[in-house]
């Protein structure tokens, strides 16, 4: 037996729950001991979270190597409310294309039974029942594929692994002419060119925004230049016209931006390798020589196409002139923090919309309608931070967005937000400081583009466009409000000890080459939670003094950790860069813990 087997912690994996039932099994409601035999991998997402969204793509290679000995688990654990309805979370599985189980956990039963503080988490449970592994955030597919063949071998040997078809049963498609459109852009002639997503192709629209004119890309899952015919996206998203009549597409799942000649047919790359970036990666240069992660819309503002960069929580720009990409605005970290471009924070920017004097952006985890300014400083409009959305009208200071997907320049200095999670069409008057709702019943708007005095939203969740008539006068909604459904950790009053676990994945060891192998990063909102222990250092464990008058808050940590092969033998060792920022709502009381542990890779001893 090998000395990983001989130290591998185990505990008994807790029963899956979820009130919501299961997807992707054909009606068939599963146990664990239905899938004792198996090495099961569980993983604790919500649609909402793109860095979920990245470990849905990295998991694909891995299931279809092991198909016969892992059954991948996705535990829907939801952030907004809208997550929490049964309907949007079989659209998300479609609409990502889930090929695997899905348990929906409206009320984080099964979260919460695995001490799940982070979205994404995945957690790994060998044949015999015992949970063996658990790694929050992404990048960690290649420990997990290492320890499945150590898993494999060994329960092979002790006669526990069984092997054969997985539990996934594919729903029948639905024959619709679009499915889950992202964005859209009108064309100089009238018609609409619209982001197919989920079949990951761009269609063109008569005006009347159902005829089909043109199909450009074959349909399927790639990354491949040519014609209308033969070229492949993955995943495609934002749209922007240039002045030269082509189209920059946000080919968000490919990690590029594409160039779409209308008149031609041919598409080709202008920016990206196909590889995400990760923290080290270039963040400026030739542009198809530096990763992107995961741009959702593009927008032509001051002689460049900005880019939200959603997979990075930044702002990057591509300069058409020297064919150059630079981050303009974001430093990574997950948040909401106004100032100058280099310091502040978004949290999923996944909407642009530029102005003369301002280019607008939606910033999907905190709910945030948002601006910069031509000197690159950035404010905020509507939102309050990564827990607090809704739906209320009135003054921008107290009103409430629920995850806005889209933003849209209107003619008289207006925006309107497509404010995907409420449904509905709202609008910020800069002039006046007020937001107002436009429309209702939309289902899952993405984007909006004018047409004339129209406006024309993307439905994703209907897969189609509708047009509406700006409205003369507001609809009139109640007022909701609410915080995320992940309850507070009751912390101790005073001093608390924060442990990041991080446990080298095996056969590797911390890569401190060129310095630390390890960051913490910690900062609290209110700032005020936080009395010692704010900063940046290299030791994953740390003493905060907390202000006990301070109630409630959110603690936001950045853990960051390098290793490489342990082989002396290896002359270029494979190395991996570990990360994950959490957001942890915590509540003072005089009963609560006093160290908070947080999984970064390992399991918690």
């Amino acid at each position: 037996m090998s000395d990983s087997v001989r130290r591998r912690a185990r505990v008994r994996a807790p029963e899956l729950t979820g009130e919501g039932g299961w997807l992707n099994t054909g009606g068939q409601q599963y146990t664990l001991a239905d899938l004792r035999g198996r090495i099961v991998i569980l993983d604790f997402w919500t649609f909402c979270c793109i860095n979920c969204l990245h470990v849905l793509d990295e998991l694909r290679e891995l299931e279809e190597k092991h198909r016969d000995t892992v059954v991948v688990i996705g535990v829907h654990s939801p952030k907004f409310a809208h997550e929490a309805e049964h309907g949007a979370v079989a659209d998300a599985v479609e609409r990502y294309g889930v090929e695997h189980p899905v348990l929906d956990d409206p009320e984080l039963a099964t979260w919460k039974q695995y001490a799940v503080r982070a979205w994404p988490t995945l957690v790994v449970i060998d044949p015999e029942g015992y949970v063996v592994a658990q790694h929050a955030g992404e990048g960690h597919v290649h420990a997990i594929e290492r320890l499945v063949g150590e898993l494999e071998a060994e329960h092979t040997a002790k006669g526990t692994l069984r092997r054969g078809d997985g539990p996934y049963v594919p729903p029948e498609p639905e024959p619709t002419v679009l499915r889950f459109p992202g964005k859209a852009v009108r064309l100089p002639g009238g018609t609409f060119l619209v982001s197919d997503t989920t079949r990951h192709r761009l269609v063109e629209l008569a005006a009347d925004g159902e005829s089909v004119v043109r199909v450009f890309g074959a349909g399927t899952r790639g990354f491949a230049d040519g014609s209308a015919a033969t070229a492949t996206f993955n995943e495609p998203q934002g749209l922007a016209l240039l002045d030269d009549g082509t189209v920059v597409v946000a080919d968000t799942v490919n990690h590029a931006l594409r160039r779409l000649d209308l008149a031609a047919g041919e598409v080709t790359t202008l920016a990206g390798t196909g590889r995400q970036w990760w923290q080290g990666s270039a963040t400026s240069g030739p542009a198809r020589e530096v990763d992107l992660s995961s741009p959702w819309d593009v927008a032509w503002w001051q002689g460049r196409v900005w880019i939200a960069m959603a997979g990075i929580h930044q702002l990057w720009a591509y300069d058409p002139r020297d064919g150059t990409v630079a981050v303009t605005a974001g430093t990574t970290n997950e948040g909401l923090v106004d100032g100058p471009g280099d310091q502040a924070w978004f949290a999923q920017p996944s909407g642009l919309a530029a102005t003369p004097g301002r280019l607008w952006l939606a910033d999907s985890e905190t709910s945030a309608l948002r601006w910069v300014d031509p000197d690159g400083s950035v404010h905020t409009a509507v939102g309050e931070g990564l827990f607090d959305f809704g739906h209320r009208d009135g003054a921008a200071s107290q009103a409430l967005l629920q995850h806005p997907l889209g933003v849209t320049a209107l003619p008289d200095g207006s925006v309107a937000v497509s404010d995907t999670y409420n449904h509905a069409l709202r609008r910020y008057d800069p002039a006046t400081g007020e937001v107002t709702t436009l429309a209702t019943d939309l289902r899952e708007p993405s984007d909006a583009v004018l047409d004339g005095d129209d406006i024309v939203v993307v439905e994703s969740a209907r897969h189609r466009l509708t047009r509406l008539r700006l409205p003369e006068e507001a609809v009139q909604v109640p007022d909701v409000a609410h915080r995320t459904r992940r309850e507070p950790t009751e912390v101790a009053e005073g001093r608390l000890l924060l442990d990041v676990v991080f446990q080298a994945p095996a056969g590797q060891k911390l890569d401190d080459r060129y310095g630390p192998a390890t960051r913490l990063l910690v900062s609290s909102t209110p700032p005020e939670l936080l009395r010692e222990g704010e900063g940046a250092g290299t030791d994953l464990s740390r003493t905060l003094a907390l202000e006990p008058s301070v109630r409630e808050g959110v603690l936001h940590v950045s853990a960051m950790a390098a290793s490489c092969d342990d082989d002396p033998a290896t002359e270029f060792p494979a190395c991996h860069v570990h990360q994950q920022d959490w957001g942890v709502p915590v509540r003072l009381t005089g009963t609560g813990t006093g160290r908070l542990s947080l999984v970064l890779a390992g399991m918690d001893a």
